[in-house]
């Protein structure tokens, strides 16, 4: 087993909507993502370690959803005018995809000055759910200078399906809960301070939710015509796992980065905490 890091350590959900043009397909916000990975490597100069897990975005979520994969297997699946002649021939399609936007975000940590691994899931992982299997101790290291990365994937599924999307969400989920020492598991959201009260659209700033249990009530922006993992409803499930588990779980606007900073440094943020 890797050596164990002794300090603290957090996990970021770099979501897919923030980091990609989520309606143009395989188009990444590079700035976003620069920014990002920039407030990363003022948080490890905390002493912090950083387990970054991202989204799909457009890179996944389209073609996916085009090609059925998130159903499995379809033996009578119509390809008929595509340029694929098989799923199995889309499952490589959007795996090579995610690799392409895992990365820019391995280049931008690395511009920064950080030691990024990439642990592709469908190198690792099988099956789907909070508790798909694979084993976590890849995303050990006693180095705080190393940022390991993984990403929402098709993974091989051992049942009829034989294949299935592996939401990020559920990565972050079992890291959170699994590996030792996490204090914090933090989703940087794009368009959106965190939870709220009504629909994103019509939200000022009065509507963001700062605290969150199963009790409240909340709206949310979710792409059904294109998102095949569960959008928010899915962030706040696995949260409230998470929460339940002794970690504590926050929502956070990746588009104002320094927030997160903030949050890690206790000093005044915004954005939404989720209770137990």
């Amino acid at each position: 087993m890797p050596a164990r890091f002794m300090g603290r350590r957090i996990v970021v959900k770099f979501g897919g909507a923030l980091i990609t043009k989520k309606d143009e397909q395989c188009v990444a916000h590079t700035e976003i993502i620069r920014n990002l990975c920039s407030v990363v490597k003022s948080i490890t100069e905390q002493g912090v370690q950083v387990i970054i897990v991202h989204g799909a975005g457009s890179f996944g979520h389209l073609k996916a959803k085009r090609w059925r994969l998130n159903e499995g297997y379809i033996p009578e699946f119509d390809f008929s005018d595509d340029a694929c002649t098989s799923q199995l021939e889309a499952v490589e399609h959007v795996r090579k995809d995610m690799l392409k936007l895992n990365a820019i975000v391995l280049s931008e940590l690395k511009q920064v000055g950080l030691n990024a691994l990439s642990h592709p899931p469908h190198e690792w992982a099988s099956n789907l759910g909070p508790g798909f299997l694979g084993n976590l101790d890849r995303f050990q290291s006693d180095d705080v200078g190393v940022v390991h990365v993984s990403f929402g994937d098709v993974v091989d599924v051992d049942d009829d399906r034989q294949f299935g999307i592996l939401s990020g969400d559920d990565i972050v989920a079992r890291l959170s809960i699994e590996l030792p020492d996490i204090e914090s598991l933090v989703f940087a959201m794009g368009g959106v301070d965190g939870l709220l009260k009504v629909p994103p659209h019509l939200a000022t700033e009065k509507d963001l939710i700062e605290t969150w249990s199963p009790d409240v009530s909340y709206e949310g922006l979710h792409q059904a015509d294109i998102d095949v993992t569960g959008g928010i409803g899915l962030k706040i499930q696995r949260g409230h796992l998470v929460v339940r588990n002794g970690v504590s779980v926050h929502l956070i606007n990746g588009e104002y980065p320094n927030r997160i900073l903030d949050f890690v440094c206790d000093r005044p943020w915004r954005g939404t905490t989720i209770l137990p």
